[in-house]
């Protein structure tokens, strides 16, 4: 499976330990046709961007595309900050961006006490195992679905890791809406059973690294074993064997 774009990538803006040039060397290197630096959002307490970084960050991503003649697009991955779907990024925001995506993380600022205990405590509550309540997985459905609804996400991020939704229903809603789900190359977020579920429904995914260090850049080795095992179409996957997916976002922005 030869990946084509690697969509989910940090620097040492957020939680890696690397530069968006060197995360495109990296890229380059291993053959890929571009890669998207999508360090996480302003609403982050400990790794986010800053906005007082915005203008900084950019200019690091335009440099590295620069000096490499390769694409390198302007991206970050934002935050679902309540269990009404909020994001924080703004209309305002949109023209400054190449892709945008979302997920839960547990140390954000979320909008009110409901949304920390359900979207941000929860991600540390069960990574003991426990198993979660039927109204977590109710609350976290309607979440990422109006997440979805309500802005133009390009791509879901790392859906279920120690932050459970009903995976088939999410799938339908990013199917209708044209939001890709991510198999992560990083960390096993989806059980067999549940990639199957979302698979079923047609939805596209994008495969990504999550790359927090050159190294990782473009490794898709975790998440190709599942897809193999799963069996899930690779006419699904919308970045690999030379296609690209077709995001929502560039699309709003043709459009409004």
């Amino acid at each position: 499976m030869q990946l084509t774009f690697d969509y989910h990538t940090h620097t040492k803006y957020s939680d890696g330990k690397s530069t968006a040039l060197e995360n495109a060397l990296a890229a380059k290197e291993r053959g890929l046709k571009g890669i998207a630096i999508t360090d996480h959002g302003f609403s982050h307490v400990i790794f986010g961007v800053r906005r007082r970084q915005k203008e900084r960050y950019f200019a690091e991503i335009d440099e590295a595309a620069r000096k490499t003649g390769f694409p390198v697009l302007r991206g970050i991955e934002e935050n679902i900050l309540s269990l009404d779907g909020a994001c924080e990024l703004t209309e305002a925001d949109y023209d400054d961006f190449d892709v945008y995506l979302v997920g839960f993380h547990p140390v954000v600022k979320y909008r009110d006490l409901p949304s920390f205990w359900e979207g941000g405590w929860t991600t540390f509550r069960y990574r003991t195992g426990i198993k979660p309540s039927d109204r977590m997985v109710r609350e976290m459905t309607r979440a990422y679905v109006l997440a979805v609804k309500n802005n133009p996400v390009d791509i879901l991020t790392h859906v279920n890791y120690h932050c459970f939704a009903d995976v088939k229903e999410v799938a339908k809603c990013c199917r209708d809406y044209g939001t890709y789900l991510e198999i992560s190359g990083k960390k096993g977020h989806f059980s067999d059973e549940e990639l199957a579920e979302a698979a079923a429904t047609g939805v596209k995914f994008v495969v990504n690294s999550d790359a927090h260090a050159p190294g990782r850049i473009g490794d898709i080795t975790l998440a190709e074993e599942q897809i193999r095992r799963v069996g899930v179409p690779l006419h699904q996957i919308a970045n690999i064997e030379g296609r690209l997916p077709s995001f929502r976002l560039q699309a709003y922005k043709r459009t409004h």
